[in-house]
């Protein structure tokens, strides 16, 4: 049985560092400049990290404490000695798959924490319009604000999503776009921040006319100085025309900070301290929304003694359409694809398949919004290309490989049912020394879906639903892109795999105990790969 070696370098710190590896043989390499590295291709596969000055020497301890490692992504070794590289790892695969593939439950969700996570008020002014308003920018804000929520609801956090949604138009559209958003019951009272207002209220100079439902300006030139400048609000900010609408705004988020109801949803009751104090306000806006958010943050601090002293901004970057003329809407966004996707399966117009589009076309827009980081501009190419299933970088591609193993299954579960293959034996009966397919060039095989697909999963989701919330400055970032672009590589990983093995062999009894290894593995990439599409507001697809 061939074993798989890691090398641990002098000084490195296992509590710390060690980390499941992407080949069959990898170097994880620490000091001032840090990044995982492939032995058998020399190719960069982790960002450089900094870490302070470390131990000359892999103390004994060290050694002790690697080779009792365990828990989820901490692959099971098999022997630990010192050499001149420093610390080298040998791993059992047979033991490793069987750790992983045994418990495909633990990889294929995300970690729950032992405690619930902070309070997290999610605030997408964009939604506080009709749908035909809603500009590109301001959609992929819509979709970042919804994929975290659902990423920040997965690690039990609680989780308020302002505004309700009013226009009697939107609910429909975000229906279309798998967005899950609260509408409106009835309005938040502005009473008091009305009365706040008034008394703030500056004198208009020059007989300065003021527009319709508008109660007059409020100076904000002494809150930018006094807190702006060392945080990143714009220090042109000076005032702020105060009307019945704004009030409104700020009153309803108000009102998700301080009557934090109980979370239905994840049985999670507010603590008796919550409050101002205990949550964190993020704003997800249009970069063209953010100087008039900015504006709206300090008015709140301004109007409420109460307002939260973490407010964070994470702003979205503009999307650009190459090629096209104007400004194309949302709405016609969606029209565009939904119409691209009728066309390339121009033969297939039952009821069924009108919804599999619907899905394919709201996978497309998803993928093509969301595999950028957030605050980077985005370009959009509106190609039919971009909706072919042949192309490796689409959610259309993500989505063929989905309804691919679905259909693995469902032809192994009627070949079953027909008696060529016997039912599933319990896994841990399986022979997982069976699984070693593996291609050099470029890296693939069982081994390498194993260590990329499943093992990094529950961190990764870790790391969409991670928020700086202690972070100095008013900007955070989140790394929304994450899973898109994990999506994409497991599906060209599961695709390259699936085209050059054949999983579902001859019915002969000695090849079933290698077709059920494999099944196993197959299962625990499909888990995952459901997993990270409901992150997305996407169903599997057993079809196209």
């Amino acid at each position: 049985m061939r074993p798989t070696g890691l090398i641990l370098p002098r000084g490195s710190n296992p509590d710390r560092d060690l980390v499941p590896g992407k080949a069959p043989t990898t170097h994880i390499v620490w000091g001032p400049r840090c990044a995982l590295r492939l032995e058998v291709t020399g190719v960069d596969v982790g960002e450089p990290r900094r870490w302070p000055p470390l131990e000359p020497e892999v103390p004994e301890r060290v050694v002790h404490a690697i080779v009792g490692l365990q828990g989820p992504g901490v692959a099971p070794v098999l022997s630990c000695a010192p050499t001149p590289a420093g610390l080298a790892l040998q791993l059992r695969r047979s033991a490793v798959f069987e750790r992983v593939l045994g418990a495909v439950a633990a990889y294929a969700a995300p970690t729950v924490p032992a405690a619930p996570g902070p309070r997290v008020v999610l605030h997408c002014p964009a939604l506080r319009g009709s749908p035909c308003a809603l500009r590109l920018s301001q959609l992929r804000a819509v979709l970042v604000a919804d994929h975290l929520a659902r990423a920040l609801h997965a690690h039990r956090v609680s989780v308020r999503l302002v505004p309700a949604v009013r226009d009697p138009h939107m609910p429909t559209f975000l229906q279309q776009l798998r967005v899950d958003w609260p509408a409106a019951s009835e309005r938040a009272a502005t009473e008091a921040l009305r009365s706040r207002a008034l008394a703030e209220l500056t004198p208009a100079r020059n007989a300065e006319a003021l527009p319709p439902g508008a109660l007059g300006r409020v100076y904000l030139k002494e809150l930018v100085d006094e807190r702006g400048r060392t945080t990143g609000y714009d220090p042109k900010l000076d005032s702020c025309l105060v009307t019945e609408d704004l009030l409104a705004v700020l009153a309803e988020l108000q009102q998700a900070v301080q009557d934090w109801a109980e979370d239905s949803s994840l049985g999670l009751a507010a603590a008796p301290d919550a409050g101002a104090d205990s949550c964190m306000v993020v704003h997800v806006v249009s970069c063209e929304e953010e100087f008039q958010q900015q504006k709206l943050d300090l008015l709140w601090w301004k109007l409420d003694d109460q307002a939260p002293l973490r407010q964070k901004h994470l702003v979205c970057g503009p999307v650009k359409v190459a090629g096209a003329p104007g400004t194309l809407t949302a709405p016609e966004y969606y029209e565009l694809r939904h119409a691209q996707v009728c066309k390339a399966s121009a033969l297939k117009r039952d009821s069924a398949w009108m919804e599999i589009f619907r899905v394919l076309s709201v996978a497309t827009i998803k993928f093509e919004m969301l595999s950028t980081a957030p605050q980077s501009q985005l370009l959009l190419a509106l190609a039919d290309s971009s909706i072919s299933t042949k192309g490796t970088k689409s959610g259309t591609f993500v989505m063929y490989n989905c309804a691919r193993l679905a259909t693995l299954f469902e032809s192994y579960k009627c070949s079953m049912e027909q008696g060529l293959y016997p039912t599933f034996p319990p896994v841990s009966s399986l022979d997982f020394s069976l699984l070693h397919d593996e291609h050099p060039s470029p890296p693939q095989g069982e081994w390498l879906l194993l260590f990329n697909s499943i093992l990094p999963f529950p961190d990764l989701l870790s790391q969409t639903a991670a928020l700086p919330c202690t972070a100095p400055g008013l900007h955070i970032t989140a790394r929304t892109e994450m899973v898109c672009k994990f999506l994409v590589q497991l599906s060209m990983d599961f695709s390259s795999y699936y085209n050059r093995v054949h999983i579902l062999g001859e019915p002969r009894p000695h090849l079933f105990g290698q077709m059920f290894a494999r099944l196993q593995l197959l299962r625990a990439v499909r888990e995952v790969l459901h997993t990270g599409l409901a992150m997305l507001g996407l169903p599997p697809l057993s079809h196209i």
